[in-house]
């Protein structure tokens, strides 16, 4: 059976070690073949926004925006619906191939057999 590694970035610009850490974690699973869900709450809401990404920097870190890049290549990137209508992100908001869906789908991800949910 294949592992689904569930990731949910509640960190942005604000604490930008532990939201390094959620992307670069997602995108190396990416990269060796894991199926990969990134989901974005909190202050992470504003990287499903074009350009926000490529406005984060922290050294000795790879890029945001080419992390989500490979995310975004072979993965799932959701953004939070209650974390979108606080900041007034629509559908029409955000980069191509991220969706907006709310809890139930996240703990439907979390459970599914196989799956392995980390928060950071």
């Amino acid at each position: 059976m294949a592992r689904t590694l569930v990731v949910k970035a509640t960190a942005g610009s604000d604490s930008p070690e532990r939201c390094a850490q959620a992307f670069t974690v997602a995108a190396t699973a990416v990269a060796s073949g894991v199926d990969v869900s990134l989901w974005l709450t909190g202050e992470s809401s504003w990287f499903a926004l074009p350009g926000r990404a490529e406005e984060f920097d922290l050294p000795h870190s790879a890029p945001l925006a080419e992390l989500l890049h490979v995310i975004l290549s072979s993965g799932r990137v959701t953004l939070c619906t209650q974390c979108a209508a606080r900041r007034e992100i629509t559908e029409s908001d955000v980069l191509p191939g991220v969706r907006i869906a709310g809890a139930a789908v996240f703990v439907e991800e979390s459970v599914a057999d196989g799956a392995q949910a980390l928060v950071y």
